[in-house]
């Protein structure tokens, strides 16, 4: 019988590439090539393929969806989120959407980590000074930052993510506090103190880690308001989702001092970066790496072709099915 044919959307990495070339007619973005961001591109490049294998970033709208071909059976991404993917346009279509859930967490929490720590040791500021040759010893009161020691680290979302940074957080001496959609059990609680509101939780957040889903409900989560119930001189740190942020506010916060700073690796229509943080000293810049490791990568991608497998090799449903 011949392969199935699956239509890749980016350059995914060697191993993943050579699973999917072994088990079907594989179509490869060998230049990875931005054209799936425009919709009648990957329409086009999809005739005739019974799965797409996409990533975030790709945009599968409500038309793109209704212009792809009867062939398509499955939508398999390259991530946990599905922003980028019109689940209800997929739905009606008949077409099955699987993502990639359970094998980032660790990747992602370490990118906190190092953000937080970037932030509060002020490193970005530090690695420049030192890269632009203007660092000319030490001093006693060079670029002083903050321990993390007897700090209050405020998780925003403590699913897997966020339980790997408090794991993390506590070998830092760090005291753990969290606001999630429901109280955990002990057993995942591990001594973190639940708030079941946003004034209590931001109250106690030193430092604040945000770990929630984009979307209409949390979208500028973090607004003037909220910042102004931080203790001043917290710290912000974002690996989740760029919509998640009011820029803007957050931007005036570290421009007054009111936050001592902050750490991004997620922007609001990524890859474009709100001009407004590239002035300012107190802010690490990350470009999207929460999962960017070999390790993870490689599970992602295995784990997306898993999905594709079970609809496209053996008639069934995708383990990770989201729609």
């Amino acid at each position: 019988m011949a392969k199935p044919a699956l239509l890749l959307t980016r350059k995914f990495p060697e191993a993943v590439e050579a699973r999917a070339t072994r088990d079907y007619a594989a179509r490869l973005n060998a230049d990875d090539a931005l054209w799936a961001g425009d919709g009648a591109e990957l329409v086009r490049r999809a005739d005739g393929a019974a799965g797409i294998l996409c990533a975030a970033g790709d945009r599968l709208d409500a038309a793109t969806i209704a212009a792809l071909p009867d062939s398509v059976k499955i939508i398999a991404t390259f991530s946990v989120g599905t922003d980028h993917i019109d689940l209800k346009a997929a739905a009606a279509r008949g077409i099955l959407v699987a993502n990639t859930p359970d094998v980032l967490s660790v990747a992602t929490a370490e990118i906190a980590m190092l953000l937080i720590l970037m932030a509060a040791r002020r490193a970005g500021e530090a690695e420049r000074m030192v890269r632009a040759k203007a660092w000319e010893g030490w001093a006693p009161t060079q670029l002083i930052g903050v321990t993390l020691e007897k700090k209050r680290l405020g998780i925003l979302g403590m699913g897997r993510i966020g339980r790997a940074l408090a794991e993390m957080a506590r070998g830092f001496g760090m005291e753990i506090h969290y606001r999630n959609r429901s109280r955990l059990e002990p057993a995942l609680e591990q001594g973190a103190a639940f708030h079941e509101d946003d004034d209590s939780f931001l109250a106690a957040s030193d430092f604040l880690s945000m770990h929630i889903p984009g979307g209409d409900a949390t979208r500028r989560w973090l607004n003037t308001a909220r910042i102004a119930r931080l203790p001043k001189g917290a710290i912000v740190v974002n690996t989740g989702r760029g919509t998640t942020v009011d820029d803007d506010a957050l931007i005036a916060a570290l421009k007054s001092g009111y936050l001592r700073a902050a750490g991004l690796d997620v922007y609001d229509g990524e890859p474009r970066v709100h001009e407004g943080y590239f002035g300012l000293e107190n802010v690490a810049l990350l470009p999207h790496l929460g999962s960017a490791t070999v390790e993870t990568r490689d599970a992602m991608g295995f784990r997306a072709l898993d999905n594709l497998d079970a609809v496209l090799l053996r008639g069934e449903l995708p383990p990770h099915r989201v729609s």
